[in-house]
């Protein structure tokens, strides 16, 4: 009889980590072949950090002020992550550009959710850039990372209604609510190890041809 393979996530983080939280709780509640074996933030004392301590997750702060540039932070970072051999490297609200070499050096292994529905609204302020360009869909991808900023082979999105009412912060709300279903799915089919690239740098998940995400508000 084989033996299930447990897949060890480190989470880099720069904020509240609320992302990092519906990772833990997935892999604990269904429960996941699958452990976050260690937190890392771009800050110090941030809440993500101070909740998963609580959580009896181990944590590090590697902190980009520190380093001369980005190239040594990356370095740093890469070797602090490193300790805890993960199998994934999952990106939840890590505001931090990275280097191609650090991203060449978790090649196949490194995720990130975006609050947008890539290839649209790259980058910042993607609330913001959705209302004023009168999109009636908004929503969240999680992607394979590439050395191209928020571009990378799509694993799955989620999707909301843009509402005429809505703002900046109710329209964040709806998909940073969306996002915890999304990521903590992805996390759940990266567990049991059915995520993997085509030859032509599409991603497939055995047995899940519909990857997309509907918010409650959509019709």
């Amino acid at each position: 009889m084989s033996v299930a393979v447990r897949r060890r996530f480190v989470v880099l983080i720069s904020g509240q980590g609320t992302n990092m939280q519906a990772i833990v709780n997935r892999c604990r509640s269904e429960p996941l072949d699958a452990d976050v074996v260690a937190v890392v933030s771009s800050r110090k004392g941030v809440p993500g950090v101070v909740w998963a301590a609580s959580q009896g997750i181990a944590t590090e702060t590697v902190v980009a002020a520190d380093f001369s540039s980005r190239e040594t932070f990356d370095e740093a970072l890469a070797a602090c992550i490193d300790k805890f051999s993960p199998d994934y490297v999952l990106l939840a609200g890590f505001m931090r550009v990275l280097t191609p070499h650090f991203v060449k050096h978790y090649q196949g292994r490194l995720i990130n959710i975006h609050p947008s529905l890539l290839p649209s609204f790259p980058g910042l302020h993607t609330h913001q850039q959705a209302l004023a360009r009168g999109v009636k869909v908004h929503g969240c991808t999680v992607h394979f990372v590439t050395a191209l900023l928020d571009h990378g082979p799509i694993i799955a999105q989620g999707v909301v209604s843009v509402n005429d009412s809505d703002t900046v912060q109710s329209l964040g709300d709806k998909v940073l609510k969306l996002e915890h279903q999304v990521y903590s799915q992805v996390t759940a089919w990266l567990s049991k190890g059915l995520v993997s690239l085509t030859e032509d740098q599409r991603v497939d998940v055995s047995g899940m041809p519909r990857r997309i995400f509907f918010g409650d508000n959509h019709e």
